[in-house]
């Protein structure tokens, strides 16, 4: 459906394309088309398999992952059990974050991962491997979600169990329902992106790149860890709700 989207995007000769990709390699070919027909593109969110792409707007996922584990490590201390629940196998993103996250939580041979699984970015499928690996590991220390998803399904799950702040939860992302959980003390901490710059500077660019200037190849719009401590901090009160004054 994306790759029509596009398809139809080049039919109708735009001046510039934002796009968020949401398979990096399918989406290639069609962004080389793209950008074949003189369409400058703008990945953002997520990357996309085409040297056609003009500017990458995104987290850096892999340093993403890694501030994940040091919260972890700040959390359980390094000597703990913990899991890892992710998104979809081999989706870049995912990737990225895991390898940024097992890479930090290898520099501490106290810390054991028991298990990684995949959410499929479906909310009952994370309830389900949350349920999975509790029962099969008993007591863990603390666990890593690498997306909103993720962590919506594994904090469900360790507040059914009246298991909030016994397991460390790491989450992702800042909906309404991660950020209830989090005043709950049902999470310890969030690793929070910045959408909104996302979206601001992919237009920004979107109409200098129809101007014909040059654009920079990558901008990382950064992630901040948000806890109980910070939350209300004005400045990650505006990139929580980046709409409100």
């Amino acid at each position: 459906g994306q790759i029509r989207l596009v398809e139809q995007a080049i039919d109708w000769k735009v001046d510039a394309l934002i796009l968020a990709a949401n398979d990096y390699l399918s989406l290639g070919q069609a962004t080389d088309k793209a950008g074949s027909a003189g369409i400058p593109v703008i990945s953002i969110d997520t990357e996309v398999a085409s040297t056609k792409a003009k500017s990458y707007i995104g987290t850096d996922n892999y340093a993403a992952g890694r501030k994940a584990g040091m919260e972890l490590i700040e959390q359980t201390g390094d000597n703990s059990r913990v899991a890892v629940v992710s998104f979809v196998e081999g989706a870049r993103n995912a990737v990225q974050r895991e390898e940024g996250l097992l890479n930090l939580l290898a520099q501490y041979s106290g810390v054991q991962v028991v298990d990684l699984r995949y959410a499929q970015s479906d909310i009952a499928t994370a309830e389900q491997v949350t349920r999975e690996i509790l029962q099969e590991y008993g007591q863990i220390d603390g666990i890593v979600a690498l997306n909103a998803i993720a962590t919506i399904g594994v904090m469900n799950v360790v507040a059914e169990l009246g298991m909030g702040e016994k397991i460390k939860v790491i989450g992702f992302d800042s909906t309404s329902e991660i950020m209830e959980m989090l005043q709950e003390g049902v999470i310890q901490s969030t690793i929070v992106q910045n959408p909104f710059t996302m979206g601001y500077l992919s237009v920004k660019y979107a109409v200098e790149a129809a101007d014909g200037k040059k654009l920079p190849e990558r901008v990382d719009s950064g992630t901040v860890v948000i806890d109980i401590n910070n939350m209300l901090d004005e400045k990650n009160q505006k990139l929580l709700f980046p709409f409100i004054k």
